[in-house]
């Protein structure tokens, strides 16, 4: 897996139009982690696509009904089972953040990538979704350069009034061990 023209290769391309141009397209300084399920706490079906493409069926289930209308989107899916879906294309402005604040940057969509982990803020990750979302930072701090370790973070952390993901049962310790691991990897095989 790698980047070309802001997507990764060898995973699956679903185009949303839930996107817009970024103010700089070479500002992009902060990964934002999310999780998502669909209805919440299920995990069988693929409702999060339609989600993100403005094609959810509001009959489908009760809570669609409240939520088809919304256009939101992020740049990637990591599904339980280490699926990846890219939605929008790295250089554009996905719409995952919403009213946020970062180290007193407003507007996190302008400059961040948004990831959204397949789960809930009351269980645990699997263990498989760390391993890809650490492949996918590193990848992503390698190729902008204004990404570090230092700019990862939740939905929370930039919304804590609205929003409480990843939750407290995202393991930054774990993310951030496999980071270093996985960096560690790349300059022995250099």
């Amino acid at each position: 897996m790698q980047i070309q023209n802001h997507h990764l290769t060898e995973i699956r391309q679903v185009f949303s139009p839930n996107f817009d141009c970024r103010p700089n397209e070479n500002d992009i300084s902060l990964v934002v982690i999310h999780n998502i399920s669909l209805p919440p706490g299920q995990f069988t079906d693929d409702n999060i696509t339609p989600f993100f493409c403005n094609l959810l069926n509001p009959d489908k289930h009760p809570f669609f009904k409240e939520i088809h209308l919304n256009q939101v989107s992020a740049h990637l899916l990591i599904r339980r089972a280490g699926e990846i879906i890219q939605y929008v294309a790295f250089n554009k402005r996905a719409w995952h953040a919403g009213v946020s604040n970062y180290q007193k940057r407003k507007k996190c969509n302008d400059f961040s990538i948004g990831i959204e982990l397949e789960g809930t803020d009351t269980m645990a990750y699997s263990r498989t979704q760390y391993i890809r979302l650490a492949q996918v930072i590193n990848l992503l701090i390698q190729r902008y350069p204004h990404l570090n370790k230092e700019h990862i973070t939740g939905h929370s952390d930039i919304a804590p009034q609205r929003k409480t993901d990843p939750g407290k049962y995202f393991s930054w310790e774990l993310l951030f061990r496999l980071l270093k691991n996985h960096q560690r990897s790349i300059v022995t095989n250099s």
